[in-house]
């Protein structure tokens, strides 16, 4: 299949609403995979980058389909909600829609709370300590793994976790190194772990049965690693110190 009849049934594959669809999680956390909102300027991050550039490709408008976390977006996944993504993947998620290639890989870990005597996963994973994760993340499916004893918490959004933690509610959370970094800054007293005991990789991705949208987001990333169009979507959203990670 070659030529405008591909170029035809592809459009009509990625894009049958006649818009690029993007689905994105709006939160504050920062990183490869979250968006924020601004008032004035509308959506900013990495996936909205990306997806503004792949609908210029088409000569089509984008539209964002905002979430609280990326289990909002894989519960949406059959719903004919989105038409592509960029999300931590998983195989649970594997099941629900297709992935191409991996742009970012990153270490998940924990933040302890202010005056925690926590120091490391053996003291953390005992009875009577509470674990914040985010619903439906492949983070929180790696901390129900890892913890024995520990009580493990779903909550919806990064926000409320991190007010949670700021007032000492929960004893940790789950979630990737450096936004757990940039989290303790934000609150005094607050430790991020040494180990780790996951690596979570990001990938774009589409519903089920769309090949022809598979292998077009699949060379859209691989050009986009290749050609410095990634590198600079990462500048843009302020990670220069990021690097790029692909498997």
């Amino acid at each position: 299949m070659a030529g405008p009849a591909y170029a035809d049934a592809l459009k009509d594959e990625i894009a049958p609403t006649g818009k690029l669809r993007v689905a994105i999680a709006v939160s504050t956390a920062g990183g490869a995979f979250w968006s924020n909102k601004n008032e004035a300027e509308g959506y900013a991050g990495v996936p909205v980058d990306l997806g503004r550039v792949m609908a210029t490709q088409f000569g089509i408008p984008v539209e964002y389909v905002a979430y609280q976390n990326s289990g909002q977006i894989t519960d949406a996944a059959a719903k004919d909600a989105w038409d592509v993504t960029f999300l931590p993947q998983d195989a649970v998620r594997m099941t629900r829609m297709r992935f191409g290639p991996i742009y970012q890989v990153t270490d998940a870990t924990y933040i302890v709370k202010a005056g925690s005597p926590v120091t490391n996963f053996q003291t953390l994973d005992r009875p009577g300590i509470k674990v914040a994760v985010e619903y439906n993340t492949t983070t929180m499916r790696g901390a129900i793994a890892h913890l024995k004893n520990a009580k493990v918490i779903e909550y919806q959004t990064f926000d409320e976790v991190f007010t949670l933690l700021k007032n000492g509610e929960i004893d940790a959370f789950a979630l990737s190194r450096d936004q757990l970094n940039d989290m303790a800054k934000k609150i005094p007293g607050t430790r991020v772990l040494d180990e780790t005991f996951k690596q979570t990789v990001t990938a774009v991705a589409v519903p089920l049965d769309r090949p022809l949208a598979l292998a077009f987001v699949t060379r859209f990333m691989t050009d986009a690693i290749s050609n410095g169009m990634l590198r600079k979507a990462f500048d843009n959203n302020g990670l220069k110190d990021t690097p790029i990670r692909v498997k």
